[in-house]
């Protein structure tokens, strides 16, 4: 067992630039998908060589702007580049399943936006096909390829924390308000818990695993989604997780994982590189910071340098983040909206 006292452990797979390359294409040239793009080019050996886009304009203006070798004009090209080993999909929620789907059938691995879909109904589906097809797929969770979760994770493997008891998270942000916009559109799965929710349900499933009972309180926007939520999670165990999420204000982005021998807290924000120390029940503090340079959406390189090694082993989805619990978390998120009465929620 780890002497939280002196040390913690060393994270595994620091250097995205170790993993095997592969040739990579978006669908839904947008912000997050340059953001990705230029994390693959400047830490790792990945390299995206297409993208596609319903907009001929908007393709060649993204592959311009990210140093990206091709543009195709519709989604179907993309999947259908001979050259592309692997599509990360980078639509609106509500257009995840038919894009991961195009994908799979095309026999191209797929790496989904965080949520997987819009509901737990769909990312079943995307799973089905992609067990079907055996290809890789994965939910883009990438919290879980970041060094400090690596440290958590053989903390909580090693039993270092004790019996884990209690866990927070809290993700929220302030958005101007716009009907018309992908965050308050419900027919654009829109709301707080799918954008930014996920993050802290998954901080929850990591340390708690699904959980047992769920309760949901908070507010709706004017055109029907949730604008700002907090769940209260019990595990089977009795262990439970205090969770908060909305779009109306900032908040501190902070996650800790309570047991009953020591306790996990990361530094701001937790679901990006930041750093984390442990508190042990005796008071003595062990503090850990990311060293490596890569901050905020820059820490998407460890999620596509994980892909890259799986695929290489043959594996057809990740170790860290199962298929299953993709869709365990939004099956809880489901449950959250449909408490709250959201718009959207079957």
């Amino acid at each position: 067992m780890v002497d939280l006292l002196t040390a913690l452990p060393a994270p595994r797979h620091t250097d995205p630039a170790d993993a095997p390359p592969l040739r990579w294409g978006v669908i839904g040239p947008g912000v997050i998908a340059g953001d990705f793009t230029d994390a693959l080019h400047a830490h790792t050996r990945q390299r995206m060589v297409a993208c596609g886009s319903r907009s001929a304009e908007r393709a060649a203006a993204f592959a311009a702007a990210h140093g990206v070798e091709r543009a195709h004009t519709s989604y179907e090209a993309l999947v259908g580049d001979p050259e592309v080993d692997v599509v990360y999909v980078a639509t609106p929620h509500s257009e995840h399943l038919e894009h991961a789907l195009l994908a799979i059938r095309a026999g191209k691995h797929v790496l989904i936006e965080k949520p997987m879909a819009a509901d737990a109904d769909q990312a079943r589906q995307i799973v089905a096909a992609a067990r079907e097809a055996g290809v890789f797929a994965m939910e883009a969770m990438w919290t879980r390829y970041l060094p400090q979760t690596d440290i958590a994770r053989q903390l909580l493997a090693d039993g270092a924390l004790g019996e884990v008891r209690v866990v927070t998270a809290d993700f929220g942000g302030r958005a101007t308000f716009d009907a018309a916009g992908r965050l308050w559109d419900p027919a654009l799965a829109g709301g707080a818990l799918l954008d930014l929710g996920v993050y802290v349900v998954s901080w929850a499933s990591f340390a708690l695993g699904a959980p047992a009972g769920i309760i949901a309180t908070g507010t709706l926007a004017p055109t029907g989604v949730d604008e700002q939520a907090a769940l209260v999670l019990s595990s089977a165990n009795g262990g439970q997780a205090l969770l908060s999420t909305g779009l109306r204000a900032g908040t501190p982005s902070l996650a800790t994982i309570s047991g009953s021998d020591a306790r996990i807290e990361t530094d701001s924000p937790f679901w990006a590189a930041s750093g984390i120390r442990v508190r042990r029940s005796d008071g003595a503090v062990v503090h850990w910071t990311d060293p490596y340079n890569r901050p905020y959406r820059q820490g998407m390189s460890y999620e596509a340098a994980a892909l890259a090694r799986y695929v290489a082993a043959g594996r057809t989805e990740s170790p860290l983040h199962s298929l299953d619990e993709a869709v365990s978390t939004l099956a809880t998120i489901d449950e959250a909206r449909r408490q709250l009465g959201a718009a959207g929620v079957g």
